[in-house]
Order: C-alpha cells, then structure tokens, then sequence
C-alpha cells in the first residue's frame, strides 16, 4: 500500500511540474519472481523511477523502454524470461526462473481513466476495488489495451475506446462472472489475457496505548502501509509530536474509546495499554465486533483473568481470534521486537499463513 501511495504521489508530482510519465507494471509471471503481478513502477521522462517491478534488475532496462514508450506514446508489452540458463544475455543476470511480463503504458494528464487515475479512485476509501488490465503475450509487439476497467462499490468506470465489441463482450462477462475475489490471470480468446487485480484498503489497526513500548509499533506500521489509529486516555502521552505518523489520535476513557472509529474486515487492533481496567472495558466492545485480529499484550495469564471477568458477567463470545501473548515467536524482548512481532503475526493472519520459515515449505512460495 505504501508503494502506490508513493507512485501517486510522483504522479501528481510529476503532474504538477509537466513532466510527462509511463507506468510499468507486472501483469503475468510464470514460474518464480522477486516481485508478483500487481507490482508497479512510474517513470518520469527525466528518469525518476517510484516503485519497483523487481529486486532492482530490471528496473534498468524497464526505464529505457518506458522512454520509448513516453515518446511515442504507444503502449508495450515487455517479456523477459530468466528460466534461460544465459540470461546474462539481457544484461541483468536475474536468476529468478521465470518469465515474466511488465506492461508499460503512457499516461495521459487529461484522461480522468487512465491507468494511474483508475488506481488512485480504487485506493481512495476504504472499500474494495477490482481493477482489470487487458495485454497480448502473442501480439506483444502491438500496441496494449492496457488497464481499463475498474469495478468498485458495484459501480464500473471503464474505457472503450479502441477495444472491438466481441472482445468488450467478453471482458465484462469475465468481470461479471468471476465469483472469487482474488489477482488472477484469465483468457478471453487465442490473443488476449485479462489481469484482475484486487485492491485491499490499507490494515487499520486501532492501537491502544501511548506508552514508550507503542512507538515502535507506530514506526513499522507505517512502513508497511498500515493506518494507525492511537486510543489512550493520557493527553500528555497520546500527543503527535510522540506518534507523527498515525492517521488519527484520540485520547477518551475506555467506555467511549470507540466512538466515532468505523470498523471494517481490515481492521485489526492492539491492547498494549498495561492498563488491566481500561483493556477490560475496551476488550468487550472489541470482542462485538468480531475482527479478524485481536491482539493483547501481557502473559496469558493476564488474557485467562480478562476472559473471566467478561464471562462473570453473562457475557459469551467468539475467543478465536484472540491472540495473547502477542506475536510469533521469534525470541522477541525489546520494544523493538515485540512491535517486529506483533506487526508480523498480524500480517501472518490476515494473509492465511502460520509464519513458518519458507525453507520448510514444500512447492513455491506464492
């Protein structure tokens, strides 16, 4: 999420100083890739580079044919395929094992549908957007469809211009149909393949707590996109010279600790208070609204004597997404770590994974 926050804003940017750009991005890999379909990369004339489609090889190369791209502002289809033994050949001796595809398209300032202007409406809110790019393999030396099509709060935006009927039909078939909510990768006829993509609203995490221990936690968060809601009830620590880069603080005693904080299927939160009462009366308005991450800091022993006091009083809920102690073990001790911990357990979650180490599994690890 922080990697297209960053590319629209070199967009407006390199909008703002008439600078015209290209965006690359990864539409199909086949075998093994440093980075999967989906990633991004926006060139400027100038050659300023934001975001990455690799681990850094074949941004070089990219950047030329993105030039070309600029100048003649024709869409391209670039393939480059490292399962060759010489891959030495294309100059950037990737050792990946896969081929994979990277469209680079012109962008167009005044076109209010193009690619990066689809982008930056599907990221605007907090609801999810489909995005779908059309691209030809077998005619890669032709000009791309590109990204058109943009499905969101079951309203389309698309563009038309230049796709023949038989093939639109099909398009929006496909979009119409396609029951899973997941990136894939399908085929409309013997010359075109459709990329869907899907984009998550950032993770909101709503972290209680302003203590020292929560800084850290505030720092990697915002590293890796992740909105940062701060709830405490000291006003001299929930301050934003103290936490400057969550999105919002609010200082309130327990019971009105959530009012006014919409909660969604991203959105996950942290007990870290080390304030037994206060996370008491926080966790039963937590516990209501079944989120897909709960994590509470402290001993287990801690979450055993809040569990008892909930159910002392009548109350009954779903547990199973509760985690205490916070994080994966990884031998965690500073403040540090513990954030390191927390913050990858949550992704752990989120993203369906046990947070084991990757040499143990079995096939590739996408």
């Amino acid at each position: 999420m922080n990697e297209q926050k960053s590319i629209l804003k070199a967009y407006e940017s390199a909008k703002l100083n008439q600078l015209k750009v290209a965006l690359a991005t990864v539409v199909q890999v086949d075998g093994s890739a440093y980075r999967r379909p989906g990633a991004r990369m926006l060139i400027t004339e100038t050659g300023e580079l934001t975001g990455a489609i690799s681990g850094g090889c074949l941004e070089g190369d990219a950047l030329r044919k993105a030039q070309t791209v600029i100048f003649q502002q024709e869409s391209m289809l670039v393939t480059y395929d490292t399962t060759d033994e010489d891959d030495q050949k294309f100059g950037i001796g990737l050792g990946c094992n896969g081929i994979i595809h990277v469209l680079i398209e012109p962008i167009d300032f005044q076109d209010e549908l193009n690619p990066i202007a689809l982008l930056e409406q599907a990221v605007s809110d907090r609801e999810l957007g489909i995005l779908a790019t059309v691209f030809s393999v077998k005619n890669a030396r032709s000009a791309q469809i590109g990204t058109r099509f943009l499905k969101k709060n079951s309203i389309s935006k698309k563009k038309i211009t230049g796709i023949e009927s038989p093939l639109l039909e099909q398009i929006e078939t496909e979009l119409a149909s396609s029951s899973s909510i997941k990136n894939q990768i399908l085929t409309l006829d013997e010359s075109h393949s459709i990329f869907i993509e899907v984009i998550h609203p950032p993770i909101q995490l709503l972290l209680f707590g302003a203590g020292n221990d929560t800084i850290p936690v505030t720092k990697m968060a915002n590293l890796l996109g992740i909105e940062v809601i701060l709830v405490d009830g000291r006003a001299n620590q929930a301050t934003k010279s103290r936490f400057p880069t969550v999105s919002k603080i609010k200082v309130s005693p327990a019971e009105t600790a959530l009012e006014g904080i919409e909660v969604d299927v991203r959105t996950v939160a942290l007990l870290m208070t080390h304030n037994f009462e206060y996370e008491a009366i926080v966790l039963e308005t937590l516990l209501s609204k079944n989120l897909s991450y709960l994590g509470i800091l402290g001993p287990k022993k801690k979450s055993q004597k809040l569990h008892e006091r909930l159910t002392s009083k009548g109350l009954q809920f779903d547990w199973s997404n509760v985690y205490s102690p916070i994080g994966l073990d990884l031998g965690a001790e500073n403040s540090e770590e513990i954030a390191l911990s927390a913050l990858s357990e949550i992704k752990a979650v989120l993203a369906g994974k046990m947070g084991t180490f990757l040499r143990d599994k079995q096939g590739p690890i996408h």
